[in-house]
């Protein structure tokens, strides 16, 4: 078996490529498919359908934009809100 970015023990992997034996590239890696998941969340991932922040996946949403994306008022502001003023 090619050597992949999972930390999956022997025969859990065997289990999992039985299931799914086909790898995806994703994050200029080579992954088995059932081991491109969320950081966070855990959440199965496609190749090319996600975020990434510092080389590791992340779902678009809720978990990218939660933890990376805008934050509180900030967004709220550039949208032609008064800073400070209370959101409704």
């Amino acid at each position: 078996l090619p050597k992949l970015p999972c930390a999956r023990s022997v025969p859990q992997l065997t289990l999992l490529l039985s299931m799914a034996a086909e790898k995806v590239t994703s994050l200029g890696k080579d992954w088995h498919r059932p081991c491109l998941r969320c950081e966070k969340c855990n959440k199965t991932l496609t190749s090319g359908g996600h975020a990434e922040h510092d080389g590791k996946p992340y779902c678009n949403h809720p978990c990218y934009a939660a933890l990376f994306g805008p934050k509180g008022e900030c967004l709220w502001w550039a949208r032609g809100g008064a800073q400070g003023a209370p959101v409704s």
